[in-house]
């Protein structure tokens, strides 16, 4: 069930209201070292990944410095974010990709970002988003849970999801409207215990209403 067109430009203008520049909480110093962090976040927290990568990004923040450093030493500095066997091994794919096809630099479509390895469809998303500023909508657990379940998205797969979205948000929120959803899902709209009574859009809580 879907919330009105009206019904989902209030709860992004509530959105907005109430954190109107939403930033990746994922730390970063240029469009390489966001891509690296996004693909190391693959089943870990954004909290373990900044905390591993900020020693990293002081040695290696270039494609060329990370083949430089090479996948043994990379895998030391990224071990305790856990899956480090294959995302160490994907880095130095990617990063050998960028140097070699695309002059170092992090392309800006999502076709050319998806060629590289371990890159999927959320991941050039988010790189489309926070640093070329496209609007795209990257569909993590926290979207693909919480937005059928207030009533903003239809679907039951990501890119279902990521389509409803991009149809039924106006194109006026979409730069910042991931990150206000994926922060609401993180800290109020929770898988175990939701926190309704802090929710500020809980009277339009497409749940909600049902249940009511």
């Amino acid at each position: 069930m879907l919330l009105s067109r009206s019904e989902i430009i209030e709860i992004m203008e509530r959105f907005k209201a109430q954190n109107p520049e939403p930033k990746p909480e994922l730390d970063f110093k240029n469009p390489y070292t966001l891509l690296v962090s996004v693909v190391l976040s693959a089943q870990a927290t954004d909290k373990s990944v900044n905390l591993y990568t900020k020693p990293l990004y002081e040695v290696a923040d270039t494609p060329e410095k990370m083949l430089a450093l090479g996948q043994e030493k990379l895998a030391e500095y990224i071990k305790p974010i856990g899956l480090w066997k294959n995302k160490s091994k994907n880095v130095i794919a990617l990063s050998k990709k960028l140097a070699e096809d695309f002059g170092g630099k992090v392309p800006a479509t999502r076709e050319e970002l998806m060629t590289l390895p371990g890159v999927g469809r959320k991941t050039a998303n988010v790189v489309l988003n926070v640093i070329f500023g496209q609007h795209t909508m990257p569909v993590d657990t926290h979207l693909l849970r919480v937005c059928p379940k207030i009533g903003l998205a239809e679907g039951a797969t990501a890119e279902q999801v990521e389509n409803s979205l991009l149809k039924n948000i106006p194109d006026e929120y979409l730069a910042h409207a991931h990150h206000w959803i994926l922060l609401h899902g993180r800290y109020v709209c929770t898988a175990r215990n939701p926190r309704c009574g802090e929710c500020i859009i809980s009277d339009l809580c497409m749940e909600k209403k049902q249940g009511e």
